[in-house]
């Protein structure tokens, strides 16, 4: 009977290590955001993370002829990364960015880390809509 508590004890820990892992450290998806980048700020009361906002902006297709605004919210871990992006607010970006399950204090507060920034440009005039 001892043993099995043990082997049991073993098997909670394992699957306790591998939740966590794919949980928190496995990188679901990775890719690429484009869009006006709204602001990135320094921010945290126990752990200050960088965080910002991405606004893309495109034309929804149920109803034809509405623009619509799409916001990506996202964390960098890099402190020099997030200084550069400090630098390009209002500017068209294009962020390389990997999805976690779930976000970890000391990481930021979202799911998406931004890790670099692929290009960017002054941003482009919307057309206005009628």
């Amino acid at each position: 009977m001892k043993k099995f508590g043990y082997i049991l004890l073993a098997v909670l820990a394992v699957g306790l290590a591998l939740f966590l892992y794919f949980r928190f450290w496995f990188v679901f998806g990775e890719g690429v955001k484009s869009g006006e980048l709204n602001y990135v700020v320094h921010k945290g009361v126990i752990f200050k993370t960088y965080e910002g906002k991405l606004i893309q902006s495109g034309l929804r297709s149920r109803t034809a002829g509405t623009v619509q605004s799409y916001e990506f919210e996202f964390s960098v871990r890099d402190a020099e990364l997030a200084q550069k992006l400090m630098l390009q607010g209002g500017r068209t970006v294009e962020l390389h960015y990997k999805e976690y399950f779930g976000a970890l204090p000391w990481r930021g507060f979202t799911k998406f880390i931004v890790d670099s920034i692929v290009s960017s440009e002054p941003a482009v005039p919307q057309p206005e809509v009628p």
